[in-house]
């Protein structure tokens, strides 16, 4: 059941066992939800209030609320996963919760306190438990998000938010599972500029780049990437995910977090399992120039991306206006699967936990 902070309010009308059952063998991403979700109150003159675990239900909206017309609002994303020994962890959380507050004090909204928003997580899983799938590679897929309610029009901070997670069973992030992907490098459209948003994770930055995503389809690609908003040179990261590179002599290499990339919690995860087993890590600007020229050469072996739904996923093909090049085998390399084994181990308890990362439900 819910935590003690949170009310619990069980759903009158849950799915069915047996259908239950049915949408988790095949649950894909993002589209199968479970029978509750939590939720919190803040205005100005209660702060935070009344928070509970309660049926899932669609949100009845007055049309000048503050985010339809302001988009004030900002999202985190993270999983829950049964464990061998029965148990359910989550990996993280509070990562999540201090970028959440990063996003928020970016976006001029309220910072929810850190626990608090772990606690919200933690009664979630506890009421949708059965939810989770028993597939290898199964979760549940937990999307806490919070959005300026006050009804208003006005060019300002509103004074009234609702705070909302929502638990989504989740299956493989890939149709037909893991893959190399390509990717289709944009000279035309970039994703954030310095000053702006880039470093919080708010809905803004997600809609700028689905334009340049559709691009990438029309090309035949899978993923968008895209280069820095000021010289168009320097790789930044992918709509929605991360972006390394490894070099023959073992170098690992991400660019660097100059508050246009979001600080992603799967990236800083490798970067701390890299530097732990001594391999030469940099944080550095890389040039779309000499991306072309180091895979050419070979002097680049790997590229990967990663991120909380995808985890790591590798990069076999890119391609430009007036370019294309493989990147090694074009398939997964060494390094690149090396990473996901140790992530998804650490994550399933499968593995030793140096750093503390597994968040146990009690």
């Amino acid at each position: 059941m819910p935590t003690a902070a949170f009310r619990f309010e069980p759903n009158a009308a849950p799915v069915a066992t047996a259908a239950r059952a049915e949408r988790l063998i095949d649950p894909g991403f993002g589209r199968v939800f479970t029978d509750h979700m939590a939720t919190i109150h803040w205005s100005d003159a209660q702060g935070w209030h009344d928070p509970k675990v309660h049926a899932r239900a669609p949100l009845t909206m007055d049309p000048a609320s503050s985010v339809l017309h302001y988009a004030q609002e900002i999202f985190e994303g993270l999983k829950a996963y049964r464990l061998d020994d029965g148990g359910i962890a989550l990996f993280r959380p509070e990562a999540n919760a201090a970028r959440f507050q990063s996003s928020a004090q970016r976006l001029a909204m309220p910072e929810l306190p850190q626990d608090l928003f772990v606690e919200s997580l933690e009664a979630l899983v506890k009421a949708d438990a059965d939810w989770i799938p028993d597939q290898e590679g199964g979760s549940l897929y937990l999307r806490p998000f919070m959005i300026a309610s006050e009804v208003f029009l006005g060019v300002k901070p509103a004074a009234e938010y609702l705070y909302m997670v929502l638990a989504s069973s989740a299956g493989s992030y890939w149709k037909g599972g893991a893959r190399a992907i390509s990717l289709w490098v944009s000279h035309d459209y970039t994703r954030a500029a310095p000053g702006g948003t880039g470093a919080a994770k708010c809905g803004g930055n997600y809609a700028t780049s689905l334009v340049a995503q559709a691009d990438a389809i029309r090309r035949g690609c899978d993923q968008v990437v895209f280069l820095d908003a000021v010289e168009r040179r320097w790789i930044e990261e992918l709509g929605g995910m991360n972006i390394f590179f490894v070099f023959d002599d073992g170098t690992l290499r991400t660019p660097p977090l100059t508050g246009t990339i979001l600080p992603g919690i799967t990236r800083d995860s490798i970067l701390t399992l890299a530097r732990a087993q001594g391999l030469r890590v940099e944080e550095a600007p890389y040039a779309i120039a000499d991306w072309r020229a180091d895979a050419a050469s070979g002097r680049l072996v790997e590229s990967f991306a990663c991120g909380t739904a995808a985890v790591v996923t590798p990069i076999g093909q890119v391609a430009g206006p007036d370019y294309a090049f493989t990147i090694g085998s074009g398939g997964t390399g060494q390094t690149t699967q090396r990473f996901l084994d140790q992530l998804t181990a650490i994550q399933r308890g499968r593995a030793p936990d140096p750093h503390g990362w597994l968040h146990r439900l009690a």
